[in-house]
């Protein structure tokens, strides 16, 4: 019997990532695989592939008449936490192939992150930190009357995706209220979830730490603009997670620089941010460098949960881990 093909396209993800001599030995027990990293495959081994393909692991483009070429194909893995618009969605569909993210992986890193960042704003630490470098230190309450905490604190998530269901088990134990916005979601099944749902206006006023964790499509770039982060409480603590492209970044940045409100940054429209940009050099705002998912925990849990995906379908078995794509809303994402 002829084995089944699995390509594996992982780019940008690279070896050490996703193809450990550990899961090279896995996937080969599943099949036949065929392998390119560095780059996303070049068309002519996409092509040399396509009639045997069983399943694509990886972010291959697959527009419908390429989806046609690949008569065998059960699933295309995509080891990011995105969906990229080069794939047709709805063909994918009609043809039951599915179409999974390894969003679900990534999320309780991230969601670790969140809370350690809502709690170095609130706590002030990076502010007492270069105090006591330059000697400047204040002790005791005298260095903490601006601080607060995150026990019977409001707190705010802006999304309620991967990212929300992993971050709200960590905010349970401080015993806030936890408002939620997310269009996508009615109001019983957030209630339901033990949340308050809220609309957006009444959540950026209302909590003291708010977290950004929507993702961005071509319906709500932006949506965090100018005016709705005017309404976010003075020093309230804003965490942005997800992506830049949901914020006017450059208000935000300002805002945050001027000390409106407290600000920690993990995402940014430009990656790298470029050397001379003016974003540097706002001290009052904790950057990282897009740090919130990337531990080797995280990797692992993509492998796993990829091996033991790749293996349900090819047994004709319901995947049980990475997240299934909804065409709509997958056919108009743009996370990066």
């Amino acid at each position: 019997m002829t084995r089944a093909l699995i390509f594996m396209d992982p780019f940008p993800r690279n070896e050490e990532m996703v193809y450990t001599p550990e899961t090279a030995e896995a996937l080969d027990r599943l099949g036949e695989v065929v392998t390119h990293f560095g780059s996303r495959a070049p068309d002519a081994l996409v092509e040399e592939v396509l009639p045997r393909v069983a399943v694509i692991i990886g972010q291959t483009a697959m527009p419908a008449e390429r989806l046609a070429r690949a008569p065998k194909l059960r699933a295309i893995l995509n080891v990011k936490a995105n969906w990229e618009p080069n794939i047709d969605y709805q063909a994918a569909q009609a043809r039951c192939i599915h179409v999974l993210s390894a969003a679900p992986a990534m999320a309780p890193a991230v969601a670790e992150f969140c809370l350690g960042q809502a709690i170095a704003l609130s706590r002030g630490l990076t502010e007492a930190d270069r105090l006591f470098r330059a000697g400047a230190e204040r002790y005791g309450i005298a260095g903490a009357r601006q601080h607060y905490g995150l026990l019977g604190t409001t707190v705010g998530l802006i999304g309620y995706g991967n990212l929300g269901r992993a971050l709200v088990p960590l905010l349970r134990p401080f015993g806030g209220r936890i408002q939620v916005h997310d269009p996508g979601l009615s109001g019983a099944y957030l209630e339901g979830e033990g949340l308050t749902p809220v609309a957006l206006p009444e959540l950026l006023t209302q909590a003291r730490v708010i977290f950004i964790l929507a993702g961005v499509t071509t319906e709500n770039e932006g949506f965090l603009d100018r005016d709705k982060l005017e309404l976010i409480g003075p020093d309230a603590s804003v965490v942005l997670a997800s992506r830049a492209e949901v914020v006017d970044f450059d208000a935000l940045v300002e805002l945050a620089a001027a000390g409106r409100f407290r600000a920690a940054i993990d995402v940014f429209p430009q990656e790298p941010v470029p050397m001379d940009d003016p974003v540097r050099r706002s001290d009052r705002i904790l950057f990282s460098a897009h740090l919130a998912g990337a531990l080797k925990a995280s990797y692992a849990r993509i492998r796993a949960a990829m091996l033991d995906d790749a293996a349900q379908i090819l047994k004709g078995l319901p995947p049980m881990h990475m997240q299934p794509a909804v065409p709509r809303l997958a056919a108009i994402a743009r996370s990066r």
